[in-house]
């Protein structure tokens, strides 16, 4: 590994779409999967380790010496006790006091060429249209959860709390797993016995598939057409501080903690439409297609 003597919390420009910046190096580590690269500013968004649902960005690292694509990008911590770990290896969650947390650029060689040296200085330039795939993803993966939330609130038997627009928070209760692709999202819900006590009447919901289906997707398309902005709130402007997704539709402004990317406008869609899928009676699948405005 080699670094520079102040490597701090990597700032980040993504919150606000940046898609390039000047960046300095301030740590490369060789690695047999691709040797990382971490500068102390980046565009890039990199995959959450605690909840991985949104990919990384690629794109490009490049000075006059040359030019490296970035495969993935993905959160990387330092312990103050010198303990570095990427992704999956991290053994604390974001944000960790005792932790220095950064954006890692994964390159495909397995040694950094020398040009890429800590105190170097580079262009880090983000794959701008697969960035906006994801955002579109992403976005389109909340207001179709908004949309479930609505779509079954009238299967509650007792309070599970509530989402971003005040309905049944089925969503925040059922939820295990979500993943972002291009232009789209597949979300996991288990409809166990825990959520049956929580008072789910998960038969009626069962016996009422295709009309829930039916109306997530006359409610997408409602806001859809409502071309409501959308925009990201931050705490600060380091990868650890706190990010929140805004959404401005017709019942009220929707608000998720959320440290994904998104679109600024929900003009950016021509259509978003789920299809749900219960083949497993114990577990919910619902995909969301998100089809771009021309």
């Amino acid at each position: 590994m080699t670094q520079s003597s102040d490597a701090t919390d990597t700032i980040v420009t993504f919150p606000a779409g940046g898609l390039r910046g000047e960046a300095r190096i301030v740590l490369t580590e060789s690695r047999p999967d691709g040797a990382v690269i971490i500068v102390d500013a980046t565009p890039f968004h990199p995959v959450d380790h605690t909840w991985p649902d949104q990919p990384g960005d690629t794109g490009a690292l490049v000075s006059e010496a040359g030019r490296v694509l970035v495969t993935d990008t993905e959160m990387a911590a330092r312990s103050d006790a010198g303990e570095f770990a990427i992704g999956a290896e991290i053994p604390v969650r974001r944000g960790s006091e005792g932790w220095s947390w950064f954006v890692a650029h994964r390159i495909e060689a397995t040694d950094a060429p020398a040009w890429l040296a800590a105190g170097s200085t580079v262009f880090a330039e983000v794959d701008a249209a697969r960035r906006a795939a994801l955002s579109r993803g992403h976005t389109a993966c909340h207001l179709a959860s908004l949309a479930l939330d609505l779509a079954v609130a009238d299967l509650w038997r007792k309070d599970p709390g509530t989402d971003a627009l005040g309905s049944p928070d089925f969503e925040g209760r059922a939820n295990q797993s979500s993943r972002i692709h291009d232009d789209g999202s597949v979300d996991e819900y288990r409809l166990g016995k825990s959520l049956r006590k929580a008072g789910f009447d998960a038969e009626t919901f069962a016996a009422t598939l295709l009309e829930r289906e039916e109306r997530i997707n006359a409610q997408l398309a409602v806001w859809v057409a409502s071309a409501a902005r959308s925009r990201i709130e931050v705490d600060g402007p380091t990868i650890v501080d706190r990010r929140r997704w805004h959404c401005d539709l017709p019942e009220g402004e929707a608000v998720i903690q959320c440290g994904g990317t998104h679109v600024a406008s929900l003009a950016e869609f021509s259509a978003i439409s789920v299809s749900l899928d219960l083949n497993d009676p114990q577990m919910l699948v619902m995909t969301t297609t998100a089809v771009p405005a021309a």
